[in-house]
């Protein structure tokens, strides 16, 4: 049997099975189809075991597309020792005249693919980080949960001519005026019972979540991340969470330019010879984590100045930080008036302003990184 350096193998994972596919080092090495396979760990272990015998000098390079199904192939593959990669169907190169596609094509093509390097490998998170992302999605998913109940309970009145004439919706006083309520028929009057029952279920849900989330980011490892970053103006605690928990290590990027273009910030271009075309944002990558940047930035429309709320966010942090957050609520609130002086479109300028708003963040979590308070935190980074 021949040597070989590398053996490249590529998986078209799938909730029952897996479509297999190997390629060799050596040059003019074609894939081979390997086979379907069960999607259960065991299988997936024998795999790595078969092709370990058979090619027992080679370095085993496993690579698949992300997708529902997670990162635990992932992590098994590479707690056993051997290489894999992760990356991203839209980043797939494609041939304008494919027309036919299959699991075994596309496993021979991420084989092919990984041996020729046109792959670029994604950003696979640490377990614990993606239990601190899953917690702050579920926050949000039952933040939504709860406005559709209101907006359905609101909608059943409004269609029979019953308004408030309260100040504050949803509060002590709007809940017990909604009990008080008859409707003209029965079955309405169910209705109004079974949304004021959604409503108040759903209120103790986030609730839990909030405590549960608040809890467990204390406890995590990115928390002085989080905690740093919060010295900016429009970056509290639900946001800080939710940018870190979706971005990671943020010192994997060793410029903010190129996370700026990971979240899909900056503006898409088209040019040719002596033209240049530029348009929209490209809104590639992480689209939760670009949806609060913007929601954090336009807190910016006002003047700069230090509230008691962030005076107490920026208490215990290094002057270094403050002085970054300072310095970034200066350029920000001059520039966001700037641009809306030049007459540019509202939506346009809050962009602008989240684009520059993550370069901070950038900074304050490179400072963190880096500053020897935090020696567990730098030793627990994981390489892109």
């Amino acid at each position: 049997m021949n040597k070989h350096n590398i053996l490249f193998i590529g998986l078209d994972t799938h909730k029952e099975f897996v479509e297999v596919a190997y390629c060799e080092e050596q040059r003019g090495a074609q894939p081979i189809h390997f086979g379907r396979i069960s999607s259960a760990k065991m299988s997936i272990t024998k795999l790595l075991r078969h092709f370990e015998s058979k090619y027992p000098d080679a370095t085993l390079h496993f690579v698949y597309e992300a997708g529902p199904c997670g990162y635990w192939i992932y992590r098994l593959i590479t707690s056993l020792g051997h290489c894999c990669y992760v990356v991203a169907p839209s980043l797939i190169p494609k041939k304008p005249g494919e027309r036919v596609k299959t699991d075994k094509r596309d496993a021979l093509k991420l084989t092919k693919l990984l041996k020729t390097e046109d792959l670029t490998p994604i950003y696979v998170p640490e377990p614990e980080d993606e239990a601190v992302r899953d917690l702050s999605r579920a926050r949000e998913i039952a933040m939504l949960d709860l406005k559709d109940a209101k907006y359905q309970l609101k909608a059943l009145l409004l269609r029979n001519n019953i308004n408030y004439e309260g100040t504050a919706n949803w509060s002590l006083k709007h809940l017990r005026w909604l009990t008080e309520l008859v409707l003209p028929h029965p079955a309405q009057q169910i209705v109004l019972q079974e949304f004021i029952q959604t409503i108040n279920e759903r209120i103790a849900r986030l609730e839990r979540l909030d405590n549960e989330l608040t809890h467990h980011i204390h406890q995590w490892r990115y928390y002085p991340v989080v905690k740093a970053i919060q010295a900016m103006r429009g970056v509290r605690l639900l946001v800080a969470a939710g940018v870190i928990a979706e971005l990671g290590d943020l010192s994997r990027f060793d410029h903010p330019r190129k996370l700026m273009s990971y979240l899909g910030l900056v503006p898409s271009e088209h040019s040719s010879g002596g033209k240049r075309n530029i348009g929209a944002i490209t809104k590639c990558g992480n689209g939760r984590a670009r949806r609060l940047l913007v929601e954090g930035a336009h807190s910016y429309r006002y003047n700069a100045n230090i509230s008691t709320e962030l005076q107490k966010r920026q208490e215990g942090l290094p002057k270094a930080i403050i002085d970054i957050a300072w310095k970034a609520q200066l350029r920000l609130c001059k520039r966001y008036r700037k641009l809306l002086a030049k007459g540019k479109h509202y939506n346009l300028v809050v962009t602008a302003i989240a684009r520059e708003m993550i370069a901070y963040i950038w900074a304050i979590a490179k400072e963190v990184i880096l500053s020897p308070v935090n020696p567990g935190l730098r030793l627990a980074r994981v390489p892109a």
